[in-house]
């Protein structure tokens, strides 16, 4: 009857009813219905198959390599304080020294003569100064003029504290106990201040500095062991102890200088020498996805969760990274099948048929 209705109109009405018709035989026929639920289901092909694999939570080691620098645990460099003639050396390069040991002297004919001189006018007003205290006391001398007199006795015994200041300069001593450098003058050669005569560093312990990342910072502490290897010995691996960590964390880089010490008794590693420093910190409950779940787009990472045989879209955040998987710290579940394959086909709200389920 449906048919014979669509033929007569289209009879009496030309051929500007023929997409009229056309539409009101398909719905007599019963097939619009059907492409409407095909649509629902993915396409007219139905479901899109894809393959899933669950959010699993475990527990999980980050690890990480630094590359560390080495210094001494004590450097100095050895200047003269004063301006003078290097008059004899007393340390060969490389020579272990000890602390307040001599190692340059230099003329001191000037400034020893200096003191000779302050000496004389100390014990001159000092002279002055006892005559006058006793005379006091028979009002020859008033209160005025000796308390001047005592004025210029500790004058005098400043002025004599001061050349033998300067006389002490002219010994160059070793400040602390180590291993001296090359030295850079000679007997006879003019010093001064602005000169570096030697280098003097105390290399029995020496300090490995390198920087972490600050998601590390809570699993790096103040006497926990690290282990750091160099190139110069790669058979060997060289143990030490976290000293220091800084106070503030670099705002360009995101990361903190962390220092730890390690014993050198044979002097092998020396100050300069570059070290890789290996470091792991254990977590549980990390959740965690195969990364080919991962929907960049925009500068953000997207993932797929399948439930109920339907496909939605969820925006995540994520932690680190291991070969093969990342975590997932916002937006899922354990749990949660996330699509692995076949995302290229899949739309948010999609139907989807699990073809198979894999663990990471």
């Amino acid at each position: 009857m449906g048919l014979i209705f669509v033929v007569t109109a289209l009879l009496k009405f030309g051929r500007h009813s023929l997409l009229t018709a056309a539409v009101l035989l398909a719905y007599g026929c019963g097939s619009a219905p059907e492409d409407a639920a095909a649509s629902a289901m993915g396409g007219r092909g139905g479901p899109v198959p894809v393959i899933t694999a669950p959010v699993v939570e475990t527990a999980f080691s980050d690890a990480f390599s630094a590359l560390g620098s080495v210094r001494a645990s004590e450097a100095v460099e050895i200047r003269a304080r004063i301006s003078s003639v290097v008059t004899s050396i007393h340390f060969a390069d490389g020579q272990q020294v000890a602390k307040g040991a001599l190692l340059v002297q230099l003329d001191d004919r000037e400034i020893a003569a200096e003191l000779a001189v302050a000496e004389a006018a100390l014990q001159k007003v000092s002279s002055q100064y006892d005559r006058s205290a006793s005379l006091r006391q028979t009002q020859v001398v008033s209160e005025a003029e000796l308390e001047e007199l005592a004025a210029d006795v500790k004058k005098a015994e400043a002025d004599v504290a001061a050349a033998r200041a300067r006389l002490d300069h002219c010994s160059i001593d070793a400040p602390i106990a180590g291993i001296v450098g090359l030295r850079n003058v000679s007997p006879g050669g003019l010093v001064g201040p602005d000169m570096i005569i030697t280098t003097l560093d105390d290399t029995r312990t020496v300090k490995l500095q390198f920087a972490i990342p600050e998601t590390f910072l809570a699993a790096v502490s103040q006497g926990m062991q690290v282990a750091a290897s160099t190139a110069v010995y790669p058979d060997e691996s060289f143990s030490g102890i976290v000293t220091s960590i800084d106070s503030r964390i670099d705002p360009a880089t995101r990361s903190i200088k962390v220092v730890a010490s390690i014993p050198n008794p044979d002097s092998r590693l020396k100050p300069g020498m570059f070290m890789t420093v290996d470091l792991q910190r254990s977590r549980d409950s990390v959740l965690l996805i195969p990364e080919q779940a991962l929907a960049p787009r925009a500068g953000r990472q997207y993932v797929f969760v399948v439930s109920d045989a339907v496909a939605t879209e969820h925006e995540v955040s994520l932690g680190v990274r291991a070969p093969g998987v990342v975590e997932i710290t916002d937006g899922l579940q354990a749990g949660d099948q996330v699509i692995i394959e076949g995302i290229q086909k899949v739309r948010s709200g999609s139907a989807v048929s699990i073809q198979q389920s894999d663990g990471l």
